[in-house]
């Protein structure tokens, strides 16, 4: 017989809203921020996490997910705590606010990529796959080690589906198998994941319970 399944921690996933460079002909900077239709996005979610019952809002410092959470607070009068651990995968210097059709950027874009799907190569001073699957890491511990019972987190889209993909796959998560993940699982702006932790049926894990729930945008 299995064991009952016991949630010992919930935490809501929110992607920000649609920024600038998310509707633009460039590679996306840091300091892109939200557009109309993602500030109305960030109202319609906030209206959403109202209705939850939570302890913490953890924010990315992007100016795009602060702006995101912000609409958060004024619901909830939840104040985010910033956290570089849910910032977006890092880019090369350099590359961001640059246009598709800069050969010189396109050509550190492919070799970014290249280094996000392939383990020990390395784009300049960008993360690479060894990188990000070990901030993915530190960042499930983080939650898992909070004290809180129920969270809310305000972060980026690659970076969640990377965190998503190490909890469905663990340490079966290849170079291959990531590259395959990231090309066949979208993710909307303000899309809604919600992993729990606890015990599952004969080990304790974390779980994915929700996927880039977007009913809120009607």
């Amino acid at each position: 017989m299995h064991k009952p399944k016991i949630i010992e921690k919930t935490v809501y996933f929110v992607r920000h809203g649609q920024s600038e460079a998310n509707v633009s002909h460039i590679f996306q900077p840091v300091d892109s921020p939200l557009t109309e239709v993602g500030k109305q996005q960030a109202k319609q979610i906030a209206e959403r996490i109202g209705k939850l019952s939570f302890e913490t809002l953890i924010v990315s410092p992007f100016p795009r997910t602060k702006e995101t959470a912000e609409c958060i607070t004024q619901k909830t009068g939840k104040a985010p705590e910033y956290c570089d651990l849910f910032i977006e995968r890092g880019k090369p210097s350099g590359l961001g606010g640059k246009s598709y059709d800069d050969p010189e950027a396109d050509g550190l874009w492919k070799e970014w990529e290249h280094s996000l799907y392939t383990s020990g190569v390395r784009a300049g001073d960008g993360e690479n796959f060894d990188d990000i699957i070990a901030r993915a890491d530190k960042a499930l511990d983080f939650l898992r080690q909070r004290k809180e019972k129920v969270l809310v987190v305000v972060t980026h889209g690659f970076f969640l589906r990377t965190i998503i993909a190490r909890v469905i796959l663990g340490t079966l998560l290849t170079p291959e198998s990531f590259r395959n993940f990231h090309a066949t699982v979208g993710m909307e702006n303000t899309g809604l994941s919600v992993l729990t932790y606890g015990t599952v049926y004969e080990g304790t894990s974390w779980r994915l319970w929700i996927y880039n729930d977007h009913a809120h945008l009607g």
